[in-house]
């Protein structure tokens, strides 16, 4: 098993939350503005959230379902580049801990060791490189485990027991834990394997383990939360934001995080 532990805040909000489940909205940065973007994301946080993920727009977001390709290509047309969202969150003041969530290329192009200083001078706890396999360039993943941000995993439930073990060694934060194969998006249901696939990610690391893709409904986000430390949600908070603004997006937060918590 690893004894990797999670550095602070992160480790921090977890051992606040004891028993307590954890939601974790997803915002894209910069929709459908960059304003209103820095309210959506003080609101999201006063409205039950216990970490949040800001996404860097990209221009070609390949795990990214509809509704995030959407905002991603809004927030581009508005100007939202890496620097800018580093500005957000460094402008938004919220006390819970802030997870970027981002393809490698903007980083790249930005400075693997500037971004880490600079993100957390900003006031990020975490990053999470969407298309960087654990493994797949140890420079990169070095310039993240030796500087003050969690490296956080993505896993999916088709990993085999002897790559999630190896993926998993220099993990740090928490586990984000595909739900289903395929692109982001709520869907219907929750998969009815993934309390297997929570115990066999348990089973190689003692990091919380949050789970994200298709969840949308503050009931699906309870069922997640009875076999997951955190749950991830993202497209269903962009859709509401989209068409109902800050408002509707702070209504169904409050209702994701009292299912996620109770």
């Amino acid at each position: 098993m690893s004894d990797s532990a999670p550095p602070a805040p992160i480790a921090q909000r977890w051992r606040a939350l004891g028993k307590s489940r954890a939601l974790i909205p997803y915002l894209t940065a910069g929709f459908p503005s960059a304003a209103v973007s820095l309210e959506a994301l003080r609101r999201v946080a006063a409205a039950g959230a216990d970490f949040v993920e800001i996404g860097v727009p990209f221009s070609d977001p390949l795990a990214d379902g509809p509704t995030i390709q959407r905002t991603t290509q809004r927030a581009l047309e508005q100007g939202m580049t890496l620097p800018r969202v580093l500005d957000l969150v460094r402008e938004s003041g919220v006390a819970i801990p802030i997870i970027i969530m981002t393809y490698l290329n903007p980083v790249m192009a930005y400075g693997v060791e500037r971004f880490a200083r600079d993100a957390h001078a900003a006031g990020v706890a975490g990053v999470l490189l969407t298309d960087l396999p654990a493994g797949a360039d140890p420079a990169i993943e070095q310039a993240v485990t030796k500087s003050e941000l969690a490296l956080i995993r993505l896993v999916a439930p088709t990993t085999d027991d002897r790559r999630l073990a190896s993926a998993l060694r220099d993990a740090t934060g928490f586990v984000y834990l595909i739900s289903r194969l395929g692109v982001t998006g709520a869907r219907d249901t929750v998969p009815p394997d993934l309390a297997t696939h929570v115990q066999r990610i348990r089973a190689v690391s003692r990091l919380p383990v949050a789970v994200g893709f298709g969840i949308g409904t503050p009931a699906q986000a309870a069922a997640a939360a009875r076999v997951a430390d955190g749950v991830v949600v993202g497209s269903a908070l962009m859709d509401a934001l989209a068409h109902g603004g800050v408002p509707a997006m702070e209504q169904l937060a409050r209702e994701l995080a009292a299912a996620v918590h109770a």
